[in-house]
């Protein structure tokens, strides 16, 4: 394998991709022939680096250096200043201001990584990186010196939790799918990650794929498949594009296929892309679509490791829990179960996004405090704001306060406190926010996503939704939130698949500890945090200077005065955009509840 000096990760999201990322690619390959550096420096794409609003962008290795905002003109320069005499170039980091939101830059304080060990390290779609940095170590121990219940006990001893939200022990499910009879057995992937605003199953999938695959292989091995599947969603094309060159890859190498390793162990895999479909998280309608069917949820049991894809023994667990599995073979149980707490063990990977000053894609040890998550490694509240709340668990999980800042992350206590552990979003809200918006957000997001199986979801979910529409239009009535909770409590307790079980946590959390906002919605009338749009109304205040610009930008005309005279608002004419704040040059528009 070549040696390389350096290697350029160019982002490739669509942003930077409409901003020229591919030119910059090719102008620098183009450039590195030229000056005869193709030999060592390595050219790699990946999807994210960082907030794409100054792209094209790209990071610098060794030296972790973070370039913005260059042409394919500038590619030359960059080249000979950077690669030929060493020197940073400065014109292109300074105008930067954001601090590299993703796990490519250095470790944040805190930070643990095992799962995103070699996302922009390796690179993803040359399986000879990988096995340089021990990839495929652990299955060469597996096959050659493990039996198939040696491998389950040591990853149940390792106290692996199924990463895909509810938390069961991987260990123990494997375990399982091996004590069912039966000559055809599967190993399912599930990398259709939904949540809003989460990409940790992503980064892994586009920067370390075969660490997914080799845990897959450990896996069937251990539960005895020999076929497998990963469902994928369509709106990750670089993931599918990056799994399919790595599972031709291993089988190129013979980590995949028959005789695997010389042993008489035959496994084989493919990719199974999936329509986007929130309730294809749900394990058996995800097994359903990768059948073909309409990806709807089913009765359990039986379950799925009794019958699953094509009515066969199926193991499901997702990427995250996947590529932990080769570390815990290599370095044991005893490493993985001496970081996080006593039942949940290892770290967890969480997508931190919302009003804190560093979001993005970190990895920490289990048990670790929410204060510490958003204080510690994401910088706290930008702006100097106050922390109001934040979301835990996706769309499904539940609003947590101030006084569970000092609440360690596992299993049982997010799910003792109100909340889950989900897939790992983590959302921060500040003053700014409305909780009856942030419930009445989540709730349209579920809504939308119901398969529509069963009649407490479907029905159910529209009905909450309604109500809390009302409720924020400033239309809410007395009896109303009573009303929303006992609805909230029946679709939970009937609906069929996790989706409906979990829709109503935002709301009933929220209610929970916020419910002095929605009775000031349903009583007084009023938005507290100034957010609903019926509920507020803005107002010129002295210190306007007539300098007429707001009235110039009101699309409705409902702003009038004289020149160096303060103006008025017409607020029957007002459609409450704020277009009259945002352009004031004087801080003179305020907003009022």
């Amino acid at each position: 394998m070549p040696f390389y000096r350096s290697h350029v990760l160019v982002c490739v999201d669509p942003e930077c991709l409409a901003k020229g990322a591919h030119e910059v690619v090719d102008a620098l390959q183009d450039e590195l022939v030229a000056q005869g550096l193709l030999d060592e420096i390595q050219v790699l794409e990946t999807s994210r680096i960082g907030s794409c609003s100054d792209g094209p962008e790209m990071m610098v290795y060794p030296e972790g250096v973070h370039y913005v905002g260059m042409t394919a003109d500038d590619v030359p320069f960059l080249v000979e200043e950077h690669f030929l005499k060493g020197r940073i170039v400065e014109k292109f980091r300074e105008i930067h201001k954001a601090v590299v939101d993703e796990e490519l830059g250095p470790l944040r304080p805190k930070e643990v990584r095992v799962v995103l060990r070699n996302c922009g390290e390796i690179d993803p779609m040359n399986i000879e990186e990988y096995l340089a940095v021990d990839g495929y170590q652990a299955l060469g121990k597996v096959i050659g010196e493990m039996t198939p219940e040696q491998v389950i006990e040591e990853v149940t001893k390792s106290g692996l939790r199924g990463r895909g939200g509810a938390g069961f022990p991987a260990g123990r499910k494997w375990g399982l799918t091996r004590q069912v009879p039966g000559d055809i057995k599967y190993m399912v992937c599930n990398a259709d990650e939904g949540d809003p605003g989460a990409f940790m199953n992503r980064r892994v999938l586009e920067g370390d794929p075969h660490s997914v695959i080799e845990g897959m292989i450990i896996g069937a091995y251990a539960v005895g498949a020999s076929y497998g599947y990963i469902y994928c969603r369509a709106e990750y094309p670089l993931a599918v594009e990056t799994l399919n060159v790595a599972i031709a890859q291993a089988r190129e190498f013979g980590f995949l296929g028959n005789n695997i390793l010389g042993a008489d162990f035959n496994f084989d895999l493919e990719v199974r892309v999936g329509a986007g479909a929130f309730v294809c998280g749900e394990e058996t309608a995800l097994m359903a679509s990768i059948m073909g069917q309409r990806g709807e949820p089913r009765p359990r049991p039986p379950f799925p490791s009794v019958k699953g894809v094509w009515g066969k023994p199926s193991n499901n667990n997702n990427v995250e829990t996947y590529a932990n599995v080769p570390q815990i073979i290599l370095k044991g149980a005893d490493w993985y179960a001496s970081m996080g707490t006593e039942r949940s063990k290892g770290t967890k990977t969480f997508a931190v996004g919302g009003n804190v000053a560093k979001p993005g894609l970190i990895e920490v040890p289990m048990g670790i405090t929410l204060r510490e998550i958003i204080f510690d490694v994401a910088g706290g509240i930008k702006d100097g704001k106050q922390f109001k709340a934040v979301q835990t668990g996706g769309p499904m999980g539940g609003c947590l306060t101030a006084e569970h800042l000092d609440l360690p992350l596992d299993y049982e206590a997010l799910t003792q406190a109100g909340s889950m552990m989900g897939s790992g979003g983590l959302v921060v809200m500040d003053e700014t926010s409305c909780m009856v918006d942030i419930a009445r957000f989540f709730m349209d997001f579920t809504q939308a996503e119901s398969c529509g199986k069963c009649t407490p979801c479907r029905v159910g979910t529209r009905r909450i939704l309604e109500l809390l529409q009302k409720i924020c239009d400033g239309k809410g009535e007395r009896g109303d939130i009573e009303k929303l909770e006992d609805l909230c409590h029946e679709v939970a307790k009937n609906s069929l698949c996790g989706l409906g079980q979990g829709a109503p946590n935002p709301v009933l959390s929220t209610l929970k500890h916020f419910r002095h906002e929605y009775e000031a919605h349903v009583y007084e009338k009023k938005c507290p945090a100034k957010v609903c749009r019926n509920l507020i109304h803005f107002e010129i205040e002295k210190a306007c200077t007539g300098c007429m610009v707001c009235a110039r930008n009101c699309p409705v005309e409902a702003i009038s005065g004289e020149r160096r005279q303060i103006h008025l608002i017409d607020v029957n004419k007002c459609i409450r955009c704020g277009i009259c704040m945002q352009v004031c040059n004087f801080n003179a528009v305020s907003v009022l509840s």
